[in-house]
């Protein structure tokens, strides 16, 4: 296949696995009895920053706080488009106080931020495609947030329902391989495209899927155990779980070049590498 894809430079926003653990069970992957490596998981986290640098992205990092073991999933803390800041409200009670770390983070940098008045976490559940929010709900964030993000931003927003508890979040079972964009003759550059895990979705929100993306990269569930839909694509390279082997070779077949960053011990977490990227599009 002709080697068409451009990467586009992207900002991120992470922070630091200082004090990660796993101190309680919000999800299936969690058990608080599981041991986690602290020493692994700052060096795994360090080759995922040092992967996005040297392909040419920027990358900001927020301070991590005591007590907040969940706060190096940076996703889950915003969407941001436009240069606007839609905050996160957290279904468990246990992150509720990252909101306002990642705020105080964002007011610094120049940003206003908008609390959610229903349940939203950020972009685990709210995927930016270019032209839609793709957002999930079932689990996390709430139909209500969704109207109020499609209200704040004046993007449709794309309702999608999760069925599956081990894809909990949308950016578990979904990611964006490019954004649309209009090329230098007025018409549609990249086309966007995603690729996603169906089972995780309803039986209507699959259709919806399968209407709009009808080219999508269709993921199994063995890719999506791995880890392997909770990537970070730049139009070009897809940084992706290696234990995703099977779904990394389908993008290299579709002319994506695929970046294996080992992040396995957020696993333990329910977590992998989009879960520790907040991407700041302004």
């Amino acid at each position: 296949m002709t080697d068409t894809r451009v990467p586009r430079r992207r900002r991120f926003l992470v922070c630091e696995p200082r004090h990660f653990a796993v101190q309680y069970a919000i999800n299936p992957w969690m058990h608080p009895d599981a041991r986690v490596d602290v020493d692994l998981a700052r060096e795994q986290w360090q080759a995922l920053i040092h992967a996005y640098r040297s392909h040419g992205h920027t990358v900001d990092i927020v301070e991590p706080v005591p007590g907040l073991p969940d706060m190096v999933f940076a996703a889950n803390s915003a969407v941001v488009v436009d240069g606007r800041v839609f905050g996160s409200l957290f279904h468990a009670p246990e992150r509720r106080p990252e909101s306002r770390h990642y705020e105080t983070w964002f007011k610094a940098a120049g940003y206003d931020v908008h609390h959610p008045e229903s349940v939203c976490e950020g972009e685990g559940d709210l995927v930016w495609t270019g032209r839609y929010l793709l957002a999930g709900t079932g689990f996390r964030t709430t139909r209500e947030a969704h109207r109020e993000v499609q209200e704040f931003f004046g993007h449709p927003v794309i309702s999608l329902t999760l069925v599956d508890p081990y894809f909990y979040h949308l950016d578990t079972a979904l990611f964006v391989l490019d954004g649309g964009h209009e090329g230098k003759d007025g018409k549609d550059g990249n086309k966007e495209n995603i690729v996603y895990y169906p089972e995780a979705f309803s039986p209507g929100s699959r259709a919806v899927l399968a209407r709009l993306y009808p080219n999508a990269v269709l993921a199994t569930r063995d890719d999506a155990m791995a880890f392997g839909l909770n990537s970070v694509s730049d139009g070009r390279h897809v940084f992706i779980a290696p234990q995703a082997e099977a779904l990394a070779a389908r993008l290299g077949d579709h002319g994506y070049v695929p970046v294996p960053v080992d992040l396995s011990e957020f696993r333990k977490a329910g977590g992998g590498i989009k879960c520790c990227t907040q991407e700041i599009r302004s």
